[in-house]
């Protein structure tokens, strides 16, 4: 700024990272230089960079990620057994216990059970077939994952529709898809903490946006977000959302969204989260279907 003053020109720097104090640092290029019309002073520009660079520096962490979780499920297969015998044992030795020591035994099998199904969790991330993708209407999709949410773990929840009938086909593994927007919807039912709600399911084009195949041709992407209006996330939580094992709530696992950007990547597209408070946004991006 002292330079760009000094010398009156105008002066540019690109890829800086910029704190903004609620979270993770945001990349951008900064302009700076002075204003014509007012004499000492100077006009400073911050430009987030594009979503395709971010996306760029964020692969490492997601390289590193994923070697993490193959770790993570060669031992969860090697955990889960010494775990089957100590549930058996504990089921064996209640049959011989008073019922002050059965809490005892009943803890044990009930603890273990919860540790089996968070490692069955983690084996799902190896585990995951490749997707068969076909052309699909996004909307059928968002429909199945509508209905099971809204007879179980939404049903407490308004769920508004507000889909755009002009949006081609996706090119997407229908069953996969059904599975992340289940994901997501139980986030956002979660969020609610067991009080009545609203939850948006939004579809529409992004004009700013080009998805470049790899035939070297772009178009614009679908868009889908679903909207909460919950307390929204903690900026260090919103930060590392879809890292395995990054959980705001006492008992969560971390996985879900992990799955979810899993499955998204392996369909070359891309979600991310705008959270705050009384409004959580996620939003997919993913891949017209090929003519």
């Amino acid at each position: 700024a002292r330079r760009a003053r000094d010398d009156q020109t105008p002066l540019f720097m690109n890829n800086v990272d910029v704190g903004t104090g609620l979270g993770a640092p945001v990349s951008c290029n900064i302009q700076i230089g002075p204003l014509q019309d007012h004499p000492g002073h100077m006009l400073m520009l911050l430009q987030p960079q594009v979503l395709a660079d971010r996306l760029g520096r964020a692969m490492p962490v997601k390289s590193a990620a994923k070697s993490a979780i193959g770790m993570a499920e060669m031992l969860a297969h090697e955990i889960k057994n010494p775990l089957a015998g100590i549930t058996g044992a504990a089921q064996l030795l209640s049959m011989n216990l008073s019922n002050g020591d059965l809490e005892l035994t009943d803890l044990i099998v009930a603890e273990t059970r919860r540790i089996v199904a968070l490692l069955e969790q983690v084996e799902q991330f190896g585990n995951l077939r490749p997707p068969e993708r076909r052309a699909v209407n996004v909307h059928d999709i968002l429909d199945r994952a509508r209905k099971s949410a809204a007879v179980g773990f939404a049903a407490h929840m308004t769920i508004v529709e507000e889909y755009d009938p002009s949006l081609p086909p996706t090119h997407v593994d229908g069953d996969q898809m059904v599975q992340v927007f289940l994901n997501l919807l139980r986030n956002a039912a979660e969020a609610a903490r067991g009080a009545p709600g609203t939850i948006r399911l939004r579809t529409f084009y992004d004009m700013s946006l080009r998805l470049r195949r790899k035939d070297g041709t772009a178009a614009l992407p679908l868009q889908i977000e679903i909207i909460d209006d919950g307390p929204g996330l903690p900026p260090e939580i919103a930060a590392q959302a879809f890292e395995p094992f990054v959980s705001g709530r006492e008992n969560g696992t971390g996985l879900g969204l992990a799955l979810v950007s899993k499955i998204i990547s392996e369909h070359e597209g891309w979600v991310s989260v705008d959270s705050g408070p009384g409004r959580t946004v996620f939003r997919i991006s993913l891949p017209v279907a090929p003519r």
